[in-house]
């Protein structure tokens, strides 16, 4: 029996890719300093999320912007309850942290919890000059004070509801969904 149930289709792979260039544009018209723009994906699809957005900007504005792959994993305040051994995937920036103008940007962002621990994995790689926030969706619920100052869509989700994003290079197919938990059945 499934453990969740598709109750409506949010974005399409056009709304996707509308919504990116809409937050290129916002990103550029917010960004005094080309030369110090950085992206930073969260492992799984904050990663395609950067690394589309950047090749956006690059045939916008001819110029590449960096891309990092952050790995939260072993920052999580969550981490017993994960998994009794979490995995951990490489984190990849291949630039200098310090100094940067730092997007960091995931897919969902919902109680908060996952930016935090993002922000202290990234600290540790060094001091940038600004870190700011972009998620494809944001459905509320915050636990702490965190807010996306780039934001595809808000979506105002029960606490039984999950969106669920799907990229073609982690899923092999490409839309953003709305599904519900199932009510248990009878045992």
């Amino acid at each position: 029996m499934p453990l969740t149930r598709e109750k409506l289709q949010l974005m399409s792979a056009s709304e996707i890719d509308r919504t990116l260039v809409r937050l290129a544009h916002e990103i550029l018209e917010k960004t005094a300093d080309l030369d110090q723009l950085a992206f930073i994906g969260i492992r799984r699809r904050g990663v395609p999320l950067a690394q589309r957005l950047a090749r956006k900007i690059e045939a916008l504005e001819k110029r590449k912007v960096p891309v990092g792959i952050l790995d939260i994993n072993l920052y999580r305040d969550d981490l017993t309850t994960v998994d009794v051994k979490p995995v951990v995937s490489a984190t990849d920036i291949q630039f200098p942290v310090q100094g940067k103008d730092i997007v960091l940007m995931d897919d969902v962002l919902y109680t908060g919890r996952t930016i935090r621990a993002a922000l202290d994995a990234l600290f540790d790689h060094g001091r940038p000059s600004r870190v700011r926030l972009l998620a494809l969706i944001d459905r509320g619920h915050r636990e702490l004070p965190i807010e996306a100052q780039f934001v595809g869509r808000v979506v105002q989700t029960s606490s039984v509801e999950i969106i669920e994003v799907k990229f073609q290079e982690v899923d092999s197919m490409e839309k953003v969904l709305l599904v519900e938990r199932a009510a248990a059945g009878p045992a």
